[in-house]
């Protein structure tokens, strides 16, 4: 049997699966590490919060670490949701017994809905007794003024109340910052500098779990031997990544996914091979009346995508001979900033609107998309505001935006006329590249049967 290095995970069962043992389970294992665990209480929860709360006795937890313990140090510990002051007292007694390394205390006092999680006296006791043996300690903003006594209003606020945190023995400090308004970053200090880890905020509501995903991810980051700063960027870069892929939310509370960004890489590698499947479908059917003359690039977003580096596209574009199209490269992430802002955009408004093709406009080709009942939008370059006609790239980002706003969802077709040197253009959307590929087709057949020869299929620059 292989060695795989251990985590250690000491926190509450959440019945929801998104957040405390389980979502730490995930999240080392995720990192292929191996997952160990004691559970301290047990909650009765779903995404609209928590119902109940049995915290475990002294003697039911205390047995589980000696258990786990026995086997050998783990490589990390993290713990969650501790419950009351004994356990608190018996969880940090066993491990300075241990001499564990690399513990990360994540503090949990209170549920996403508001639910007490720690005795008064648990937090005092988990103070005095369990941070002087943390490596870090990783409250939000409500957690860290609990624990500071520090009202935490601004950058400086989390400075002061970082210092006095330290001074209760821990060696590291990490205040999140999703409590905060305007971006989620977060505040470092570790006795003697200070970092700020920034971090964009993803969708409108709050997703269950970030804190529990994180402070694994930090502990996963340490056990394989990173350096506190990395781990942390790794950790956050993890978070976010779940955060953006998040699960469930439809009558309560999304929940981070723990496993996002597993799985993202997994897309990766199955992305390219679809899109090159794309193309040579577009081949076959022979869709060159459809290419505009500053050609067409078809692309896909990876689901829950951040950036250009998270959509595969065409380097080079597609051209055409007569009605034959042809590639001069092979698809590849990041290759067309044009198409990752279009994808970007519409996902913005739909995550699940993932892919995208520009094709020639034309009155036939417009004529097409309306008789197979596409749901069609379009913007007007003339209402472009100056400032983003300057900035390169930014039109196609703008009159995406500007066509999905007036509509209100995500169409199948957005069009606009054109405008000074720019050529009136046709994107195509779908939700994934199977669905794009069979949407241009169509369009394509319908003008091969539907062309008379007495249409000028022109364009109409301004």
């Amino acid at each position: 049997m292989k060695q795989v290095p251990s985590v250690l995970t000491i926190a509450g069962s959440d019945s929801s699966g998104g957040a405390g043992i389980q979502a730490d389970i995930k999240t080392i294992s995720a990192h292929k590490l191996f997952a160990t665990s004691v559970i301290t209480s047990i909650t009765a929860q779903n995404s609209k919060g928590v119902q109940a709360v049995f915290d475990l006795s002294v003697e039911e937890v205390e047995e589980q670490l000696k258990a786990v313990l026995a086997d050998g140090k783990p490589a990390a510990v993290k713990t969650g949701m501790l419950g009351n002051e004994n356990l608190v007292e018996c969880v940090a007694r066993l491990l300075k017994k241990a001499r564990v390394k690399n513990l990360v205390v994540d503090p949990v006092l209170k549920s996403s809905s508001g639910k007490t999680l720690l005795s008064k006296k648990g937090v005092e006791v988990l103070k005095e007794k369990l941070l002087p043996l943390a490596l870090l300690v990783t409250p939000n903003i409500p957690e860290a003024e609990i624990l500071s006594g520090v009202r935490i209003k601004s950058p400086q606020d989390r400075l002061k109340a970082a210092k006095v945190i330290c001074k209760l023995g821990v060696k590291n400090v990490l205040i999140k910052g999703g409590h905060a308004k305007g971006s989620a970053d977060d505040f470092f200090f570790d006795g003697k500098r200070h970092e700020v880890f920034e971090g964009a905020r993803i969708g409108k509501k709050d997703a269950h779990g970030t804190g529990c995903v994180l402070s694994a991810a930090i502990a996963s980051g340490l056990a394989l031997g990173m350096e506190m700063s990395l781990a942390i960027q790794k950790g956050k870069g993890w978070v976010t990544e779940g955060i953006a892929n998040g699960v469930g939310g439809e009558n309560g509370l999304g929940s981070v996914d723990p496993m996002a960004s597993l799985f993202k890489i997994q897309n990766r590698f199955e992305v390219i091979p679809k899109l090159s499947a794309a193309i040579e479908l577009l081949k076959e059917n022979r869709i060159g009346r459809l290419i505009p003359e500053v050609q067409s690039n078809i692309g896909i977003g990876l689901p829950g995508a951040q950036g250009p580096g998270d959509v595969a596209a065409i380097p080079g574009r597609i051209s055409r001979i007569g009605d034959d199209i042809f590639t001069v490269a092979a698809p590849r992430f990041g290759a067309s900033q044009h198409v990752a802002k279009i994808v970007l955009t519409a996902m913005h408004f739909n995550p699940e609107m993932r892919a995208v093709m520009n094709i020639k406009f034309t009155d036939s080709i417009l004529k097409a998309c309306r008789k197979l009942k596409f749901k069609i939008a379009s913007f007007d370059r003339a209402k472009e505001p100056k400032s983003i006609k300057q900035k390169e790239g930014s039109s196609l980002e703008w009159g995406t935006h500007q066509a999905i706003t007036d509509c209100g969802y995500v169409p199948d077709i957005i069009f606009d006329l054109g405008g000074q040197g720019k050529e009136e253009m046709i994107r195509v959307l779908a939700q994934d590249i199977g669905e794009l590929v069979e949407k241009v087709i169509k369009i394509n057949r319908w003008v091969q049967a539907n062309h008379t020869g007495r249409e000028k299929d022109t364009w109409r620059v301004r």
